[in-house]
This record gives C-alpha cells, structure tokens and sequence, in this order.
C-alpha cells in the first residue's frame, strides 16, 4: 500500500551510527509513495555518504547552506516550503539541544526554524547512548521541542553501538514508516477506546489436541492499527496467532472463547467500539483429558461430546453499556455461502447496529479480502483491497456512525 502517496518529505540526517537505519527508511517512504528530499549535516556525512542517500531518494542530496543549485542562495526557505514534513532520524543529542536553543549553523537546523510550524511538521528520532539519553540535559532539550512543536517519535531499547544496553537507539525503519504513516491519517476516533477481538480460539481436547480453524488474526489486526492511526486508545484480544502487534495498542493473549469472554468483558468496561473480528469455535469439547487421548488399537475414533461456547458478540452487545449507547458493537460473519442472507440474519439476531461479512476460505490467511456492511437500512460491499486499506473504510464508517451512540 502507498500510504504516503503524494507526500514530499525532507529527510534530514544528523551525526550518528543510527544513519545506517536512514538508508532502510528512505527506501521504505518512497515504497509507501512518498518523494524524499535528503538533508544531510557535516556530522552525518561521517557516517553514511551523500552518494547513498542521492542513490536511494533520486535526488541531489544537501548538504551546505551555501549551495549553488538554489538561484537565491536560500535553500533553507526553498526545501522546508516544498515539505509536508520534516523527519530528523537520527536526532542526535547535540541536534536536539541545537533545536531547543534556536541555534542556526548549518542548513538541517537553519531549515528547522524557518519551517512553517504550522503548516510543516517536524518529526523526531533520537539517537543516541543510554546515558546521553537518560541526561537531565537531554530530557529538558527534548520537552522543550516538543513544546515547540516537534513530534517525538521515542526510541528503542536493546544493544548499543558502544557496547551498552539500554534505551536510546532509534527505532527501527519499519516502526518510523509506521509513525509516520499514522502521523498522517485522519485522526476520526480521537478520544474513542476502540475493543477489537482477533484471531481463532483454541478448545482444548487433551494436552497435545484441539479444535481451531484458519483465522489468521489479519483482519482483526488491521482493524487494531487503523484504529490506532485514527487517534483512538486501542486494546486488542487476540487468540493464537503469529502476528506483531500494532505499535501503540495495548495486546491481551487468549486461548480459548472463555479466556476471551472473560478478558472481552473486562476490557469492554472502558471501551466505546467493540469490533468482534474474532472466529470463535462455537463448541468446546465437554471435557478435558489430562493425558495425550491414545489409540487403543480397536480402530475406533474416542467418542467426544460437546457444549456451546459463550457467544462473546451477542454478550457484549446485550450489555448496559452497549444498551445505553455508550458501547457502539460491530461484528463480523464469516460464511462459506449466501452472505447477504447470513449477514442479515445474524445482525438481527446480534442485535447489532453494524455487521461486517466476508466469504471465510476467501480471507483466511491471505492479506486481501472483500467485505459486506450490512445495518438496518442497507447492505453495501467494500471491493477486494488489502486488508488495511478496508480497515480504515470500516473505521471510517464506524466513526460516522458514534456521535449518537458513545456520550457518556
């Protein structure tokens, strides 16, 4: 997905080992669409080359306030007007105090402050050791840009060029794409808590087997990070999947539809949006051999018996806070035929305001897919799209749907 299409971003790059992060990061925001303008300090160029960098972005890479490409001398006011915005990864520690202070002695800091604040952003990316980031020094420089305006994207903590543990590192090129990408998506659900439930559940037969299906989790963690991007406070309730959570969502791991009622519920109590992606096993063996169930040799099957499992959507949505308005539901139906008609029913029998329904052996495990909005007055289909981009249509039209539905 280009998520940045048709942004110009001014990359800038101060002194630091972390510039070798800033070569995965520029190929990563032109791949998601963006054109990238590399400005890079003295510092800077003694740990990675211009030359890289005017390979990986395509363009002529700045180094010097005095440089002659700009006719009027003036490539500080030229580059930060062309900007959507500014990124600094890595902001090394002396940059941040250069920025706190207002000082100007060269073009990456002189373009800082002749930005257009409100218009063009500046994103941060501190780099530096643990102790220089730990500092007194180094903390004030940083709220004090921060107050000025800039947006601290944090850092990461682990191994050290130096040798040391700690925080301090930048973080990785994938998570800055990540906060860049959602730094730029409208934020409809600021203020919203949004309860999204991922994945399948797992009932357990004995200590080795189960019973589970294909879910994947992907929609469902979509969903997370668009709603995340969004600007809302998102706890996701996944079951057992292999996926990374989304940065800045709050994740609860379960196995079975009673370890996810349970943690539903409890999360639900602060939630305005609950979204069911979840394929729950709607039965559970009746019982739990402690032991590996064994083969006796007769050649007959173990004969097992079964109970319903809690339906966690319907639960939730016949809740007082669901009842009242402040709880919005959505859930998802995935059906191997007649959609529409599954769909429909299962909304009414929910008593939900909005189903979402797709074709499971079409979604499962693939990073595409196609859904089905159904509510009270009408059904309409979001063609096949990865499954990101549906999940901000879909948060879009749940945002559309709450101002009635969340006042507390």
């Amino acid at each position: 997905m280009q998520d940045l299409a048709g942004k110009h971003l001014v990359l800038g790059l101060t002194g630091g080992i972390a510039c070798y992060k800033s070569a995965e990061l520029c190929r990563l925001l032109i791949k998601a669409g963006a054109t990238v303008q590399v400005v890079m300090t003295d510092a800077a160029a003694q740990f990675i080359t211009p030359v890289t960098m005017q390979a990986l972005s395509g363009r002529a890479v700045y180094t010097s306030q005095w440089d002659v490409r700009e006719a009027n001398n003036m490539p500080h006011i030229n580059l930060s007007r062309e900007a959507d915005a500014i990124v600094l990864a890595p902001c090394s520690a002396d940059f941040a105090a250069r920025l706190a202070q207002g000082r100007t002695d060269e073009l990456l800091s002189l373009m800082c402050l002749a930005r257009p604040i409100g218009r063009v952003p500046l994103l941060v990316a501190p780099a530096m050791n643990r102790e220089m980031w730990a500092h007194p020094a180094t903390q004030r420089n940083l709220a004090q840009i921060q107050a000025d305006g800039a947006v601290l994207m944090g850092v990461g903590s682990g191994l050290q060029a130096c040798g040391e543990t700690g925080d301090g590192r930048m973080l990785e090129a994938s998570e800055l794409l990540e906060d860049i990408t959602t730094f730029f998506q409208p934020k409809s659900l600021a203020g919203q808590h949004v309860l999204v439930t991922a994945g399948p559940t797992f009932e357990a037969l004995d200590p080795i087997r189960g019973i589970t299906n294909h879910s994947s989790g992907k929609m469902g963690f979509s969903i997370a990070r668009a709603a995340r991007d969004a600007g809302a406070q998102v706890t996701l309730v996944a079951g057992p999947v292999h996926l990374p959570t989304p940065r800045g969502v709050r994740r609860i791991d379960v196995l079975s539809a009673d370890e996810m009622l349970g943690a539903t519920l409890a999360a639900s109590q602060t939630a305005t949006v609950f979204v069911a992606t979840a394929a729950v096993a709607d039965w559970r063996p009746a019982s739990h051999s402690e032991q590996k169930i064994k083969k006796d040799g007769s050649g007959k099957p173990p004969v097992l018996h079964f109970v319903e499992n809690p339906d966690i959507l319907h639960t939730i949505a016949q809740g007082e806070r669901a009842k009242s308005g402040r709880l919005f539901c959505v859930g998802f139906a995935a059906e191997s035929e007649n959609l529409v008609e599954h769909a429909k029913a299962k909304r009414e029998r929910k008593g939900i305001p909005l189903l979402v329904g797709n074709i499971g052996p079409l979604t499962f495990g693939q990073d595409d897919n196609s859904l089905l909005l159904v509510d009270a007055h009408s059904v309409r289909e979001l063609p096949r799209a990865p499954k990101l981009q549906l999940a901000r249509e879909l948060v879009l039209e749940i945002a559309a749907r709450l101002p009635e539905r969340t006042l507390e």
